[in-house]
């Protein structure tokens, strides 16, 4: 049976609630804000519809006290109750994330509907993210797992263009995935049979370039001894990927526009045209349409290019994904030197939100792989990393004592260095399962959430992505 949990003063409030959903729900009452923590710690709660007045007093934070309920329950679906006179509030508490607000005095009909409408709205969300999974490949999920809002834009957009024959156009840093994504496209579309030819185009230099992508015919040129395929032939049916785009010669450009304009192109020394069938994804780390401006690079290519655009953003714009990024690399490098290593100490992880990566999620791989070839434990720990990656998190140990403080003040203040240390220890061990910690650790649930909390600690960032 689903349960809400009134939190009001008014037991009136209660009354009609209840009355609303007896048949359905089972309902309770907290009078405090305190009170309700408690009780969600015990029992489950599907709804919480709570006095705006107890929620603002119950603000610990960011969102109008909404993160301490969600903190212990994080599924709850908040509705927040308030007067006329202070609707903006309920409104500011509804764009911090809260369901849905009501309006004293309640009405039983709308007291109603706020449940119909919040379950239908779930209902059409979990059927979208069932169709949306369900369109991307089993091999492809680990890809598109992002807590990432940036990220979600880019996968929809993805998501939209695959099935398509469009050109794409990835735009952003070096080291952010471009490739990657150039080949989920590819995965993803009509073309996934047939061959996904990618081209590092500053990699090649400008004399064999047009040999390379369109190929050549016999002694088109010195050493030309024979025929060449280039890789617009052999990728036919499929997908070309070219990196670097902004690097390829001015020659090499016009060529492309022909593929791009009439879908045809020639070899290098031949007279033959030929059918181009392939689709064009192109990526770039600089400013295209600047070049245009600048003369470096033609305009009506650029245009053509830039049929769909996608922008991925850089790894310090999202770095909340930074610890699903790492577990995927501690798996991929346990397949290959099982030393058994799945997890980073708290203060690694610390380390990586406040780094800036300029080479993004390159960077990120490679000093994983690094540290799990120094690191002897099975945790990775400081020490298997650079140390400029961690010059600003020294261990409270090794700070020189205040000496501003009575003796007293700086045992308190080094208790709960060591205090906030060992929960996290025991939560990385545990991989963030409260109750195994606190047994661990010799004290209740109810006091380690108590600590978490103090300490500003989630469960979530030690739990291994899914």
């Amino acid at each position: 049976m689903r349960s809400i949990l009134v939190v009001s003063e008014e037991r009136e409030t209660y009354r009609i609630i209840r009355a609303c959903h007896r048949s359905a729900f089972r309902v309770d009452l907290a009078t405090t804000g305190d009170k309700a923590l408690d009780m969600l710690r015990t029992k489950r709660f599907d709804y919480l519809f709570i006095d705006l007045d107890i929620l603002q007093e119950s603000k610990s934070g960011e969102g109008d006290g909404l993160q301490a309920f969600w903190e212990v329950n994080p599924t709850i679906e908040i509705i927040v109750m308030a007067p006329q006179d202070m609707i903006r509030k309920a409104v500011m508490a509804v764009k911090a994330g809260a369901s849905n607000y009501l309006t004293y005095p309640l009405s039983r009909d709308e007291v109603r509907f706020v449940i119909d409408s919040i379950d239908e709205t779930i209902l059409i969300q979990s059927e979208l993210d069932y169709l949306r999974d369900k369109f991307w490949q089993a091999d492809s999920l680990e890809i598109v797992q992002t807590r990432s809002k940036a990220m979600m834009a880019v996968f929809d957009k993805i998501r939209s263009v695959a099935p398509t024959k469009s050109t794409v156009l990835l735009i952003g840093e070096t080291g952010t995935g471009k490739g990657v994504l150039a080949n989920l496209i590819h995965k993803h579309s009509n073309r996934r049979d047939a061959q996904f030819i990618s081209v590092h185009c500053g990699a090649i230099p400008d004399t064999l370039l047009e040999s390379e992508l369109f190929g050549h015919e016999k002694g088109a040129f010195t050493g030309a001894v024979k025929r060449k395929l280039g890789r617009f032939e052999i990728a036919k049916g499929g997908t070309i990927f070219l990196d670097e785009i902004a690097t390829i010669t001015p020659s090499a450009q016009i060529k492309l526009l022909q593929i791009l304009q009439d879908g045809t192109f020639q070899r290098v020394g031949g007279e033959e045209t030929f059918d181009a069938n392939v689709r064009v994804i192109a990526a770039t780390n600089t400013d295209l349409k600047k070049m245009c401006d600048e003369g470096q690079f033609r305009k009506d290519l650029y245009y053509r290019l830039n049929v769909f655009p996608i922008e991925v953003p850089p790894l310090r714009k999202r770095k909340e994904d930074i610890p699903h990024f790492v577990d995927v690399f501690l798996r991929r490098m346990g397949k290959f030197n099982p030393k058994g290593i799945r997890h980073v100490q708290p203060v690694v992880i610390e380390a990586f939100l406040k780094y800036p990566w300029p080479g993004n999620i390159r960077e990120l791989e490679n000093l994983i792989e690094r540290a799990y070839i120094l690191e002897p434990s099975s945790v990775l720990s400081p020490e298997s990393f650079p140390g400029e990656l961690l010059e600003t998190d020294e261990a409270p140990s090794s700070a020189p004592p205040d000496a501003s403080m009575t003796l007293a003040e700086a045992r308190r203040e080094g208790l709960k260095e060591i205090e906030k240390g060992y929960i996290q220890e025991q939560l990385n061990r545990h991989r963030g399962k409260i109750k195994d910690s606190a047994k661990a650790a010799g004290i209740t649930t109810r006091q380690l959430h108590k600590l978490m909390k103090r300490y500003g600690i989630r469960k979530e960032e030690f739990k291994p992505s899914s």
